[in-house]
């Protein structure tokens, strides 16, 4: 599967990251099988610089974004919204549901 996310590169405590298309299972620092932006938390405000036709291309193939470089595609307007929480559904009863079920017996 292949992950959008972030590549760190920069001297120690100077973090500057390269967002890329990489193998899920492959390290951090790994070759990438495309280069798509930067971005730079370090200026104020933090420099964000995305290729924005690239990015969609990889999304419609089915490459999954990190957490982080969903928000900066939020951002820069290439998604529309960012998914959160679970789909599953709750084992726990509602508290409503509990008070009733107290109340009948």
């Amino acid at each position: 599967m292949l992950k959008i996310r972030l590549k760190r590169t920069g001297r120690k405590g100077q973090p500057h990251y390269r967002i890329v298309i990489a193998e899920a299972n492959r390290s951090r620092n790994s070759k990438s099988v495309e280069e798509i932006g930067y971005y730079n938390p370090r200026t104020q405000p933090s420099t964000v610089e995305i290729d924005q036709e690239a990015a969609r291309k990889w999304l419609r193939n089915g490459a999954q974004p990190t957490d982080t470089v969903a928000q900066l595609f939020v951002k820069a307007g290439i998604i529309k919204d960012i998914k959160r929480g679970s789909t599953k559904p709750s084992l726990k009863p509602k508290k409503k549901a509990a008070k009733e079920e107290s109340e009948s017996k």
